[in-house]
C-alpha cells in the first residue's frame, strides 16, 4: 500500500441495524479504536438511512473521528422519486462518504454504468466523496472478461470527471462472486484487478489522478484477512460488508497492522 495515501476503511452495513442498534455499534466501536488507529486509517461506517441523523447527533456530540457515510443516493436533487434520497439532504446531515453503484444496486435494481456516473458527479456536486464500486461476476471471471467488465465500469464512471475530482475519491473493487457466497478471492486475485483499475484511470483521466485515487478492496473482508490484503501496493483500503456489524471485528480489520496473522 503507497504510503501517501491514506488508507480507508469502511463498512456497509446494508440492510442491517435499526438507530437504537446503530449508536449501540458505534458507541462501542470508537471505544475500541484509538488515537493513533484515525492518525493510520479513516474510518467511515454507512448505516442504513433511517440510522443517519442519530450517526450525526451521536458524532457530533462525542467528537468522534468515525466518518458518517450512506449507502447511496439519487443523481437527482428532488422530484418525483417515491422512496430516493436527494444527494442534498445527506451532505445536509453530515454525511462524508456515498457509497455508488454497489453490486446489489447495480444486479437487483437495475443500475446501469451510465446512472452509476450520474450519481459519482451528484454526490461529489455536493461536497461529499463518493466510493465507487465495481466488479465482476463468477461467470465473466470464469470466461476471461473480468478485467474488461470492470475496466469499462470506471471508464463511464470516470471519463466527465476531472483529474482532481478523481484524485479526491474513492473506488472500490468488489468482486460479485465473493460476497457472501463463501468463495474467497486472495489477495493477489485483488492486486491483480485493482492495479487494472489504477492503469484504467491513468488511461481514462491522468497519471495522477490514478496515483492519488483510493482503491479498496471488498469481498467478505475479516480480521484474519485484512492485513494480506492491506499489504498488496495497490489496495489502499477495504469495504467490510457482514463483519462491519460487528464492532470488536471491524475495529480489529481497522486494526490490521497490530493484528497481522
Amino acid at each position: 500500500m503507497a504510503t501517501e495515501r491514506l488508507p480507508i476503511i469502511s463498512g456497509n452495513w446494508k440492510m442491517n441495524n435499526n438507530h437504537f442498534e446503530a449508536i449501540q455499534c458505534v458507541q462501542k466501536l470508537a471505544y475500541l479504536l484509538q488515537k493513533e488507529d484515525f492518525d493510520a486509517v479513516e474510518v467511515t461506517v454507512h448505516p442504513p438511512f433511517t440510522d443517519l441523523r442519530s450517526m450525526q447527533t451521536l458524532i457530533d456530540a462525542d467528537q468522534l473521528r468515525i466518518r458518517l457515510g450512506a449507502q447511496n443516493c439519487h443523481p437527482e436533487e428532488k422530484g418525483a422519486f417515491t422512496g430516493e434520497v436527494s444527494p442534498v439532504f445527506l451532505a445536509k446531515l453530515g454525511v462524508h462518504f456515498v457509497i455508488v453503484g454497489h453490486s446489489e444496486r447495480r444486479e437487483h435494481f437495475g443500475e446501469t454504468d451510465e446512472f452509476v456516473a450520474r450519481k459519482v458527479a451528484a454526490v461529489q456536486k455536493h461536497g461529499m466523496t463518493p466510493i465507487l464500486c465495481v466488479g465482476e461476476t463468477l461467470a465473466e471471471r470464469e470466461s476471461g472478461v473480468a478485467l474488461d467488465k470492470v475496466r469499462h465500469q470506471v471508464r463511464v464512471a470516470l471519463e466527465k470527471r476531472s483529474s482532481d475530482q478523481v484524485k479526491s475519491m474513492v473506488i472500490a473493487y468488489e468482486p460479485i462472486w465473493a460476497i457472501g457466497t463463501g468463495k474467497n478471492a486472495t489477495a493477489t486475485d485483488a492486486q491483480e484487478v485493482v492495479a487494472a483499475i489504477r492503469e484504467e484511470v491513468a488511461a481514462v483521466v491522468s497519471r495522477p489522478a490514478a496515483q492519488s485515487v483510493r482503491i479498496q478492496y471488498g469481498g467478505s473482508v475479516k480480521a484474519g484477512t485484512a492485513a494480506e490484503f492491506m499489504r498488496q501496493p495497490d489496495i489502499d483500503g477495504l469495504l467490510v460488508g457482514g463483519a462491519s456489524l460487528d464492532p470488536t471485528e471491524f475495529a480489529r480489520i481497522v486494526q490490521y497492522r497490530r493484528h497481522a496473522y
